[in-house]
């Protein structure tokens, strides 16, 4: 798995940050932590990396994050509802100024006839109750989605750091 490109937008993430004087967090599902080991790859990444949650389980997401039941049980882990809920639990539960959640399906199992494989929904929320939700749908096999993942992840969030800059 090449994260060389993921690791090298990590680090213009954490320069945007480090300018904002602001960190993030992440809640990873089907990445498995992988934003935050491109995150922690870059040296100094302690400056603007609060910490990172790998909630793969709907217990974990509930427990460490949150997430409802209610929800997990109404709209599946994969889907907009949960990100949601996965992202506001994220800044609940660490000092980051903006996090990123992810749950998907990498493949090559799981899918169904509305969540095919390649299915990522992203959740993206911030300290002034800004918050987006979306679902892309990603090709490849297990690997490539999940790097296109951790990709989309990184780049929405500099995106966001430079509107704000």
């Amino acid at each position: 798995m090449d994260m060389t490109k993921n690791t090298q937008l990590a680090q213009k993430v954490g320069e945007l940050l480090m300018q904002q004087g602001k960190t993030m967090a992440c809640a990873e599902s089907c990445t498995g932590g992988g934003v935050a080991f491109c995150a922690t790859e870059n040296a100094g990444s302690s400056v603007w990396f609060e910490r990172g949650f790998v909630t793969y389980s709907n217990e974990a997401k509930q427990e460490s994050l949150g997430v409802n039941l209610d929800t997990l049980s109404a709209f599946g882990a994969v889907s907009e509802a949960v990100v949601k809920e996965m992202a506001i639990g994220t800044l609940r539960n660490s000092h980051a100024d903006i996090s990123v959640s992810i749950s998907g399906i990498a493949g090559p199992g799981g899918a169904t006839e509305d969540k095919p494989v390649g299915t990522v929904c992203f959740g993206f929320a911030d300290k002034t109750n800004w918050h987006q939700e979306t679902t892309v749908y990603f090709t490849g096999d297990r690997s490539e989605v999940r790097q296109s993942a951790i990709e989309y992840a990184f780049l929405t969030i500099k995106n966001r750091l430079e509107y704000f800059n």
